[in-house]
């Protein structure tokens, strides 16, 4: 067959447009069906008729169970973690009518594990000398923004892993140097003397360990014999304040500290 010939879609039989096909490793597939696909899905050139075929056919069982499916818990603000405690089952997903989008809808048995992601960046901040040239401050003066992203580690047999971005791009906290470091997996802050409050930051570090936490629960609490009206215990025992060091919203840790800037409450 020549490179201009007309192709039909593998799966509905439609003819496919000449920018519109979506090549898989024995056949083909319009851009109609392969936005069928789950989102999170990325193996399609590598995939045979016969995958893509089990996957929608899985892709439109998954709408009775989105149909079914009852948010008990929300987490997030653009990207959203869903969590149906009592079936014991969670989703994620952007869209503001998630019954429409079909997002993959997953037991907690299927939770494998989630790392959160801070990426520094820095520009350095330029003056001006008496001959109109761009020169450093003495000391060096920066700029500081963040970007946050989330990856939860799943086990499917279409994906594994669902990574999306908390921040929208990057969070400018001007010279305020956050310092993100990783302890036992989780997002912790160290708050400098300045009193400088970013809130965007420190919002983006609450959503994201919360996910985490919400994540490392439904590993140890998803049930082993097939069980799911066991649902996973709410975290009732931790009261928000707010911390009068660093003036974040938060959950005291264990020692009663401030999640954040380690403060005590």
């Amino acid at each position: 067959m020549g490179l201009f010939d007309k192709k039909f879609c593998d799966f509905c039989g439609e003819k496919i447009g000449l920018l519109g096909n979506r090549k898989l490793e024995d056949g083909n597939m319009c851009k109609n069906c392969a936005a069928k696909l789950s989102p999170w899905f990325s193996e399609r050139r590598h995939s045979t008729k016969a995958d893509i075929q089990a996957q929608l056919e899985y892709r439109e069982a998954n709408k009775s169970k989105v149909a079914a499916f009852n948010a008990t818990k929300t987490i997030g603000n653009r990207t959203k973690l869903l969590i149906d405690e009592a079936a014991c089952q969670f989703m994620v997903t952007s869209a503001s009518d998630y019954r429409n989008a079909n997002p993959d809808v997953l037991d907690f048995s299927q939770a494998q594990g989630c790392e959160l992601d801070i990426k520094e960046d820095k520009d350095e901040i330029m003056q001006e000398n008496s001959d109109g040239t761009s020169v450093s401050y003495n000391p060096p003066r920066y700029e500081y923004s963040y970007s946050f992203r989330v990856t939860i580690r799943v086990s499917s047999p279409y994906f594994d892993d669902m990574s999306f971005d908390l921040s929208d791009g990057y969070i400018t906290t001007g010279e305020q140097p956050m310092t993100p470091t990783v302890q036992d997996s989780a997002w912790t802050v160290h708050k400098s003397d300045s009193g400088y409050e970013p809130d965007k930051y420190y919002e983006c570090v609450k959503i994201g360990n919360e996910i985490k936490e919400a994540i490392d629960r439904m590993r140890n609490s998803a049930p082993s014999d097939g069980n799911k009206n066991t649902a996973a215990p709410a975290d009732t025992a931790r009261e928000e304040k707010t911390c009068p060091n660093c003036g974040a919203k938060t959950f005291p840790d264990a020692n009663g500290c401030c999640e954040y800037c380690g403060s005590k409450l």
